[in-house]
């Protein structure tokens, strides 16, 4: 049963047992062989409020209109257009702005990668439209950076789990499963979020969970869930 506080044993059979349901996810999607960090960028701000198969269509909207680069994107009048199947089209436009404007301004990959993980998630955070979320996607799948996801799939998961409680706190959260997960191991954060992200959607729903057939269901006390299906049945 899920213990309320994580450890190193028990956070890597959670994602062993995950592995062992789902396999090898072998995060990010990318469709541009040819700038596939960069794309995960564009990826990262696109993806916020929105279906990932949006973000695809905006995605090979923006390749047709040219390369997909910093310098492209900041070239474009008519990106909001572009952009137009992703949801809030001129807010995303900004935000993309902001952040091609400071991918440029540090002189690209080869100089950002030299920044140290704290620098490089702060000056992340500085930059318009860019949370907590979007920050540790684009450090975990562009830079390779060791960072917990803890999106909305991450805490429904968690607190079933009963490793997150109270009211909802990314940094907390993000904190708790660092602490015990490994050091400098970018591959095992990729994999733990695309797992969870896998779980949510075939297993661990919203309302009515599948926990007959769930892969963490002899360590999960699965906190909430009877809530969840009483509060659906009365409403």
């Amino acid at each position: 049963m899920g213990t309320g506080e994580p450890t190193p044993g028990a956070l890597r059979e959670f994602h062993d047992r995950l592995v062992e349901a789902y396999g090898p996810q072998r995060w990010w999607p990318t469709q541009d062989d040819h700038n596939p960090r960069f794309e995960i960028l564009v990826g990262a701000v696109l993806t916020q409020h929105t279906a990932w198969t949006n973000v695809e269509i905006a995605i090979a909207a923006l390749r047709e209109a040219g390369p997909l680069t910093a310098e492209a994107l900041l070239a474009h009048d008519d990106l909001p257009a572009l952009i137009r199947r992703a949801g809030p089209h001129n807010v995303k436009a900004r935000r993309l702005r902001a952040l091609c404007e400071w991918f440029v301004a540090r002189g690209g990959f080869e100089a950002i990668s030299q920044l140290d993980t704290a620098t490089l998630r702060r000056e992340l955070l500085a930059l318009h439209g860019i949370g907590h979320e979007t920050a540790d996607v684009i450090l975990l799948y562009a830079f390779s950076r060791p960072a917990f996801v803890a999106d909305a799939y991450a805490f429904r998961i968690m607190e079933r789990y009963d490793w997150s409680s109270g009211a909802r706190n990314y940094e907390r959260l993000r904190n708790r499963i660092e602490a015990v997960g490994p050091v400098d191991d970018a591959p095992f954060y990729d994999e733990l979020h695309a797992l969870i992200v896998a779980h949510a959607k075939a297993r661990c729903h919203k309302s009515r969970p599948d926990c007959g057939a769930c892969a963490l269901a002899m360590r999960c006390p699965q906190r909430g869930v009877e809530t969840t299906r009483s509060s659906r049945s009365r409403s």
